[in-house]
């Protein structure tokens, strides 16, 4: 029978709860930077290769602290958890923009 540490699951999933939500926001700052620039593959990037290196830092760090790979679990779960979130607001902020250029 597996046995799961708890401790280090909540771990990884309390940490990567705000990681995940900072990595998104990232995310929304680098495309807008991107689409208002006149070299947006610049911008592209180096959002994408800070964003990335602070969420795999992070990880390593609490999957270090925690002593245990179920905290990695806890910290992948939040991940997902915060990725849902972001394509659910990006969906409902899509349909009320298209919903208000109908009356026009």
């Amino acid at each position: 029978m597996i046995s799961v540490d708890w401790h280090a699951a909540l771990l990884g999933l309390s940490v990567g709860v705000p990681v995940s939500a900072l990595f998104f926001a990232g995310l929304a700052w680098g495309m807008q930077r991107a689409l208002g620039s006149s070299r947006p593959a610049l911008w592209l990037m180096v959002s994408s290769f800070s964003r990335i290196a602070i969420l795999l830092a992070v990880g390593f760090w609490v999957t270090f602290i925690a002593g245990s790979n179920w905290a990695v679990a806890g910290y992948a779960l939040a991940f997902f958890m915060a990725r849902l979130v972001a394509i659910l607001w990006a969906r409902m902020g899509k349909a009320s923009a298209t919903t208000g250029q109908e009356g026009t």
